[in-house]
């Protein structure tokens, strides 16, 4: 059953074609000259007053200009496609009606056939040894875990993983010196999850870069995000998790201000031998601290 969030966002998108085609309509104008306007095919024209596709923000701001719009109307156009592309799950209304999300979040997986992962905070999902996830989903506190639920939620992520090993699909990851470091359990707890990061970066079709704290800046190491590649023309999404909700973003303007910042934390990053190296060192130090 879609969220409530879902459903906003599913109305807004109505909205925004039905406003659309209504403007189109009242200016007299046919799809076919609209369509010469914007630049695209009359048949796009037809899909985006259907709301079978999502219009670009130029193609919006070129919509409205060819109609003559006011000012107003072109910003409350412009309001409604930014918020067509951004989805906003709450996770408590995400977890109102099950245990936990990782069967969900393995739904959209399947579906991908690439992503890019950057972790400043914490080992992502797909790389966590049982115990470091358990701790991690200990730690949630929107909605907090009974033990059951605990177990399932461990049991389904580490089900997640086994894509890691579809030799088809392509994963890449990259997690600054901060989250190596960052420590829901004991010293040897860590290692052991440094350790397993070391062995899955020898996989062919899994990358994995490491930010040295020491690194010198190219981007800000802002919050973490996910961009999937998936669909038959090979579309981009890219999910955000923040303390109150999950942001799903498929604008292709916001997309890109993200493969940009990927693009930078990847020049960042050290790879292959030399991430496997600093790993090393990295589980060595945590080894005399134990």
């Amino acid at each position: 059953m879609a969220s409530d969030h879902q459903d906003e966002a599913r109305s807004t998108r109505e909205r925004l074609a039905s406003e659309l085609r209504r403007m189109r309509a009242l200016s007299g104008l046919s799809g076919r000259d609209l369509a010469q306007r914007l630049g695209i095919s009359q048949s796009k024209v037809s899909r985006i007053e259907s709301g079978a596709t999502m219009p670009s923000l130029p193609e919006v701001t070129g919509w409205a200009a060819a109609m003559d719009s006011t000012e107003e109307t072109a910003r409350r156009l412009v309001a409604l496609t930014e918020a067509a592309f951004t989805e906003v799950s709450a996770w408590r209304t995400a977890l109102r009606d099950r245990p936990h999300l990782q069967d969900q979040v393995l739904d959209r997986e399947n579906r991908t056939s690439r992503s890019q992962t950057f972790q400043p905070s914490v080992v992502p999902g797909l790389l966590q040894t049982a115990e470091y996830a358990r701790r991690v989903f200990a730690l949630f506190d929107e909605v907090p875990y009974g033990e059951e639920e605990l177990a399932a939620a461990v049991a389904s992520r580490l089900n997640r993983q086994l894509a890691l090993y579809q030799e088809e699909r392509r994963f890449e990851f990259v997690i600054t010196e901060a989250a190596l470091r960052w420590r829901p359990g004991p010293a040897l707890l860590l290692r052991a999850q440094i350790d397993r990061i070391a062995s899955l970066s020898t996989l062919e079709n899994v990358r994995i870069g490491v930010v040295p704290s020491d690194a010198e800046a190219l981007t800000y190491l802002s919050h973490g995000f996910v961009i999937a590649y998936g669909g038959a023309e090979n579309e981009a999404q890219v999910t955000v998790e923040a303390a109150h909700a999950k942001l799903s973003i498929t604008g292709p303007e916001d997309v890109e201000l993200y493969r940009r910042r990927w693009a930078l934390l990847s020049r960042m990053a050290l790879f292959g031998d030399d991430a496997r190296a600093f790993l090393a060192r990295l589980a060595n130090t945590m080894r005399e601290e134990a």
